[in-house]
Formats: structure tokens, sequence, C-alpha cells
């Protein structure tokens, strides 16, 4: 018998491309996830990734097995969600954001939803939260939107420029723009949170720049801070300044970030929720609305 063990191990190879990464996105060993997949094989009588050393990659039976997964996954969902709370309760949200999201402004965002559902909050990477979305595991996700993405499950909320930051007492402080070389001299701190790490990487590079790096840390707190300490200079969104730092103009630094919600349109159709969603949606695109006046262009 097919159980939801077999689906979501499945769907977690699917969604992850490698057995390694999907084995540490749902938490189980990698021998354990191979058996299980192996097991579902067993169940369904056909191979469903072809494996080897490069990639994996889907069989012909295992992409006429993916939508029957995906559909399995979402009932396994709604028939948990049965029964849970009585009429008047707050349904239940799992959503997940980026780690750059300013905490300041994912507080109105959770404040506002908890008025009308039970939140599960998480966090990681651009690339895992949209693959736990398509997986059905997140009903929402806050993310940087990609070029043209305006699908009726995308609320766009607010836009912003990455900037470059020194102390307020750098010699570079208040100049005007400043060339990519003038920066040669100086020492990075990278933000691995950051969405352009590896543009901001190239960037440089095309201008034969290669600075030291102080520190690299996945807490943009304490990056900023160390940038308001002098140990060096980073690049974030304009929104994430606090005290001590100024941003400079760098001639031809033009990186811009757009932050929304993704929704799963599964969990979106559900009848009960159409009435929730239309009170809490444009409440949440004014909150983006406002954050922008007051934080990036205010």
């Amino acid at each position: 018998m097919i159980k939801r063990s077999h689906v979501r191990q499945f769907l977690a190879v699917v969604d992850a491309g490698s057995f390694t990464r999907a084995a540490q996105q749902i938490r189980v060993t990698q021998p354990a996830l191979s058996t299980g997949v192996a097991d579902l094989e067993r169940l369904v009588g056909a191979s469903l990734f072809i494996r080897n050393r490069r990639q994996i990659r889907l069989t012909e039976a295992g992409g006429r097995f993916l939508p029957i997964a995906r559909d399995l996954e979402r009932n396994f969902r709604t028939a948990d969600a049965f029964g849970r709370a009585e009429e008047g309760d707050r349904p239940a949200l799992k959503i997940g954001t980026i780690r750059s999201v300013p905490g300041e402004f994912f507080q109105s965002v959770a404040a506002l939803l908890s008025r009308d559902f039970a939140l599960e909050i998480s966090e990681n990477s651009d690339s895992e939260l949209r693959a736990a979305i398509h997986a059905g595991r997140l009903n929402m996700a806050l993310v940087p939107l990609r070029t043209g993405e305006r699908e009726p499950h995308v609320v766009p909320l607010y836009d912003e420029p990455l900037v470059m930051f020194v102390a307020a007492d750098h010699p570079l402080a208040g100049q005007g723009a400043v060339a990519p070389e003038e920066l040669a001299p100086e020492t990075m701190i990278a933000r691995r949170s950051c969405e352009f790490l590896d543009a901001t990487s190239r960037f440089f590079t095309r201008h034969r720049v290669r600075p030291r790096f102080g520190l690299r840390s996945d807490s943009d707190e304490r990056c900023l801070r160390m940038v308001a300490a002098g140990v060096g200079i980073t690049t974030a969104p304009v929104s994430l300044a606090i005290d001590g730092i100024v941003p400079i103009d760098v001639s031809g630094y033009d990186f811009r970030r757009e932050l929304g919600l993704l929704i799963d349109p599964a969990w979106r159709s559900q009848a009960d929720l159409e009435q929730r969603l239309s009170r809490t949606l444009p409440a949440l695109q004014r909150a983006g609305a406002d954050w922008q006046n007051a934080k990036v262009d205010g």
C-alpha cells in the first residue's frame, strides 16, 4: 500500500533534484529516503527516477506519476485539516519567508495574517520556498518576485534598490557617485542571505575588484552592525539600514528586488478561505505601500 511517506519522499526528490538535498529538506537520512523511493517503485511496478552522478530526472513513468502524487499530497493535507477546528476558528496557514525580509515589515505581515489564520512560519531560500509552494508543503511564501511574475496567485508588496552601505564616518560617506574600482581596497562583509550575492560578485569581478572579506554571515543584523563598527562594507536592500551606516552610490550597481507573496492555488481554492483572503490580501498590499513610502521612498 502506498503511504503518505512514499508520496512525500517522491515529491521531495522531484523538487530538490537530489536525494541528498531532499533528505535534508524532509529531515530523514539519505539511506532511509533511498529505501522509501525504492519501496514506492516496487509498489507502482516501475522505475520513477533515472539516477546518475550528475543529475536525477524522472522516467516516463515518473512523469506520469507526478501529478497523481501532487493530488495525493493535497488530499492528505485536506484530510489532516478536516475537523481540526470548530467553525469560527482560524484555519492553519503555513507561510515561508526568505531571511532578508526586514523584521519590522514581516511583523506587520504576520500581524495581519494572524487575524484570520493560525500561522506556522518557516525560513528558507527563495528556490526552496518556491519548491515547497509547488509541492504543496507551504500555503504562502514571501519571496523576491521574478521579472514579469504577475500570475493570479502572486501578490506584489513593495520594491526597493540594493545599495552599498558604509559606516557613517567612512571617507566615502557623503560623496557623489563612487566608481566600483574605488572599493578595491575595502574589506567586504558578505550577507549570505543576499539574493544578489552571486550577481554582486560578478559585478565587481567585471571591474577587477577582488576585495578581502572580513565576515561571511547568515545574520543580516550582525553584518550591518559590523559595517557600523567600521569592520567593512556590504550591500543590502535599502530598507535594512540601521543607525551608524549610510548608503553610497556605486556607479552601475543598480540591482533592485520586489518582494511579494506566492500563494498555493490549490490551498487558495478552498471555499472557506476566499472571504478571509479578500480581507487580508488588500491589507497586506496597503502595508507594503506604507512600508515603501516610509522606508524606501521616504
